[in-house]
């Protein structure tokens, strides 16, 4: 566990894309392609701006995310889908993005998405942390067991605060009840992880990720496992890590 925290959430974000593009480097590199995972949301904008701007062969890139309300129609503001392509997949050359669909038939999609994912691991997994404690939409309890790579969850109260307090809806009772998510064991499946956690309402989960035993209560102490897991911070969300240490 390697743990980076900087003053604001601009050089926290340089700084993380930087990272996260060397490792797509290297793996480009090692096997002429490399395989990346995107988080979204407010957390993420300074860090996907800044990985546009890379000097990454994208051509040889393949781009995959974590999850996307179901039925929430990809024209809506808060889909997943068009949070990547507005921000990310329109900016740089890719290869291939490979979305979470969470409309039509959703098992279907589901087992083409199992199927693209598991071709290979992925390089790099760019996984923020909820304010629940989440990692993808595994709200806690989270399942650590479940060998599926992507399945519907429901989502708690908090986590659908999170997301009204983001702008992306305006009510509790707007936020869709399910989602389809990458499952825990596929997310630590990633060779390298990194999280990007800025901002004050991240204190609380980056104090009980980083201070609790592993429990699916805190979904991200499972990140804590992980054999190459960054974490980046900003001074805000680093508050309560830095009066614990």
């Amino acid at each position: 566990m390697n743990i980076h925290v900087y003053e604001n959430t601009e050089e926290m974000g340089r700084q993380g894309a930087a990272q996260i593009a060397e490792k797509l480097r290297k793996a480009i590199a090692r096997r002429g392609e490399a395989r990346l995972l995107l988080s979204t949301g407010a957390s993420q904008f300074e860090t996907i701006t800044a990985l546009t701007k890379e000097d990454v062969d994208w051509r040889k890139v393949t781009m995959f995310h974590l999850d996307e309300y179901v039925e929430l129609p990809e024209s809506h503001k808060a889909s997943f889908r068009r949070y990547l392509k507005e921000r990310f997949v329109n900016l740089v050359p890719l290869k291939e993005a490979v979305f979470v669909n969470g409309e039509g038939d959703v098992k279907a999609n589901i087992t083409y998405l199992t199927e693209r994912i598991k071709e290979q691991p992925i390089d790099v997994g760019v996984i923020g942390i909820g304010e629940n404690g989440h990692i993808a939409f595994n709200d806690p309890p989270a399942d650590f067991e479940t060998e599926e790579s992507y399945l519907i969850v429901n989502l708690d109260q908090r986590c659908k605060q999170q997301q009204v307090g983001e702008g992306w809806f305006a009510t509790e009772d707007e936020v869709p009840r399910q989602a389809v998510s990458m499952s825990v064991r596929q997310i630590m499946s990633c060779r390298s992880i990194v999280s990007m956690v800025p901002h004050k309402v991240k204190a609380e989960a980056v104090v009980n990720t980083l201070s609790r035993e592993i429990t699916n209560l805190v979904p991200a102490t499972i990140l804590k496992t992980h054999e190459d897991w960054s974490l980046y911070l900003d001074a805000d969300s680093a508050s309560g890590f830095m009066k614990l240490s």
